[in-house]
């Protein structure tokens, strides 16, 4: 589990078949093999750990699925650690499991921030609301507006500063996690989507009126 709240960008090292290699420096305090890390808001098991770098199995299908799959040498990306049981929960729910991937519209300069535009596909806008979260590239942010083929959010200098999104160019891919509190509310409201959960909660009654 994650927060969305990337604690450095790191560098790519190398990425040679499944092997991708990260320079960083926060994330590796306490880490050792077998930890998660969010990369670009893709949580991946650590295999190795040395004193400026450490690596990640990536497999063929979160090559298929995110935009790690794409990463080259020298490329920079967000990284977090899995929430410890002390850590403050400064974002929101965030799993690490990207459910597809958008690409960047348009930045617009407003003020002191920048308001961001990401074309998604249809199947994850419809979990896009007004004033929620989406994750970014792992990055928690709050949408402004959307409609069935867009969102938006408004990108603050903080954020631009300490995350790769202020470093995005238009058609640049960007890793999407809704937030998944709205896929249970549509799995308790459409029981056909998940029959077996809907009908254990009927069992013992907690879908009566109380």
């Amino acid at each position: 589990m994650f927060t969305g709240i990337v604690e450095e960008v790191g560098t790519v090292k190398g990425f040679t078949r499944n092997n991708l290699s990260i320079h960083a420096a926060a994330v590796l305090v306490h880490t050792k093999i077998g930890d998660s890390i969010a990369v670009n808001g893709v949580c991946l098991t650590v295999t190795s750990v040395e004193k400026t770098s450490f690596s990640v199995e990536v497999m063929p299908e979160t090559k298929k699925l995110t935009n790690v799959g794409s990463l080259n040498t020298s490329d920079r990306v967000n990284l977090e650690r899995a929430l410890s049981a002390q850590g403050r929960f400064g974002g929101h729910f965030v799993q690490g499991h990207v459910d597809a991937t958008g690409i960047l519209h348009s930045m617009t300069p407003e003020g002191a921030a920048t308001i961001v535009t990401i074309s998604a596909p249809e199947e994850i806008t419809k979990y896009i609301v007004k004033k929620g979260f989406i994750a970014v590239n792992g990055v928690s942010l709050t949408v402004i507006d959307n409609n069935s083929q867009q969102f938006s959010f408004s990108l603050v200098t903080h954020t631009k500063n300490n995350t790769n999104l202020g470093m995005l160019k238009q058609g640049n891919a960007v890793n999407l996690e809704v937030d998944i509190i709205a896929k249970y509310i549509e799995i308790f409201y459409h029981p056909s989507k998940q029959e077996g959960i809907i009908s254990l909660l009927d069992k013992y009654d907690y879908l009566k009126a109380r």
